[in-house]
This record gives C-alpha cells, sequence and structure tokens, in this order.
C-alpha cells in the first residue's frame, strides 16, 4: 500500500521558491518570517512541534534531496552534534546573528550607516555581493533588514545541505534554531 500524500508534504515547494525568489529579488526575503513565526506560534498554541515533524518545508527539501536525488549517505549524525551544548551553542550563535542583523536594520533606519547590498554567508564569513536582487523601490532600512535575513535563512540552507551530504537527509533538523527554540518553548507549556 503507498503512502498518501496530503497538501503539507509538498510545502517543500514554497521553500525552494522563497530561496529562488531571494536570489531574484532579496525583498521576497521578508516572506522568511512566516518560518520564523508559524513555528513559534504553533508551539506556544498546541505545546507540539509538529511544524518541524509535518509542516517544515526545510526539512521536506533536504528529505527529497536527501533520499530522492540519493546525495545522503544516511549515516547517523555524531553524538556531540545531538548534544545539548552544541544544539544550545548553535541558537546562541544563531540568535547573535539575529540580533546583528536587527542592528544594522536599525543603523540603516538612523542613517548611522549605509546599507549593504550583500548576502553574508556561512555565518557571517563571506559577504557575496547581491545588487542584481535589489533595485530600489523601498526605504534601504527595508532592504538592508531583507539581506539579512535573506543571508541567515540561505546559510542555514547551505549547513543544511552540507549536513545532509554527510549524514542523513534531516540532520539539520537535530540542532536547527527553530527545532531548539519550539522544544523549550513545548517543554516549558507542559511543564505548566
Amino acid at each position: 500500500m503507498s503512502k498518501r500524500n496530503h497538501w503539507y508534504d509538498y510545502l517543500w515547494v514554497l521553500t525552494a521558491l522563497y530561496l529562488a525568489l531571494g536570489f531574484f529579488n532579496i525583498l521576497f526575503a521578508w516572506l522568511g518570517l512566516l518560518c520564523f513565526f508559524i513555528p513559534l506560534i504553533m508551539a506556544s498554541t498546541f505545546g507540539t512541534k509538529s511544524y518541524c515533524n509535518k509542516y517544515c518545508g526545510r526539512g521536506q527539501l533536504f528529505e527529497l534531496i536527501g533520499n530522492s536525488w540519493k546525495l545522503s549517505p544516511k549515516r547517523d549524525i555524531p553524538s556531540w552534534m545531538r548534544s545539548h551544548t552544541f544544539r544550545y551553542g548553535f541558537l546562541l550563535f544563531f540568535t547573535t546573528m539575529f540580533v546583528n542583523m536587527l542592528v544594522s536594520t536599525y543603523l540603516v533606519f538612523t542613517h548611522a550607516i549605509y546599507f549593504h547590498k550583500t548576502v553574508s554567508l556561512l555565518l557571517w564569513t563571506f559577504d557575496v555581493p547581491w545588487h542584481w536582487a535589489y533595485s530600489g523601490g523601498a526605504q534601504p532600512w527595508v532592504a538592508q533588514f531583507a539581506f539579512g535575513f535573506y543571508s541567515i535563512m540561505l546559510t542555514s540552507s547551505i549547513l543544511g545541505i552540507i549536513t545532509l551530504l554527510l549524514f542523513k537527509p534531516r540532520s539539520w533538523c537535530v540542532y536547527c534554531p527553530m527545532g531548539t527554540i519550539t522544544q523549550l518553548i513545548c517543554r516549558w507549556k507542559h511543564r505548566k
């Protein structure tokens, strides 16, 4: 008997579309906030990680790349990557990136710095010029936020792909910052 597909089994298309649209017009990066708020709202409301388990298009995309394209060796992720120290350290690092992005956006808003048409990849190590993706039409701080948020989303996607090439397809999910936050929310909700 074959597995029956549901509408939410195709949310990987939205993730792929998001990454493609941001490549051509950086302002689409604002849509990524949905991937930020929806898991938090669902975890706070239901006390479960149903977003991660069922609705996360990024996890589905990694599974598709790893399984359907046979790019994953399907090895277990090392225990140090599953450890609380690594997961919370990675969450702290991504939170620092997010706060840095917000500060940069604020500084552009107050005209303290000029806005940069760059996407920072692999944990802010490489600044990649991305000037073709923005031709104006928005306030500089709006575009600055978009460049920063797309940087975070693209970096996490690249890390997820690297991880699936080394381990199981959804290995990124083990240390995903949003997964860690929603897990903390669920634990807090159940203790209440």
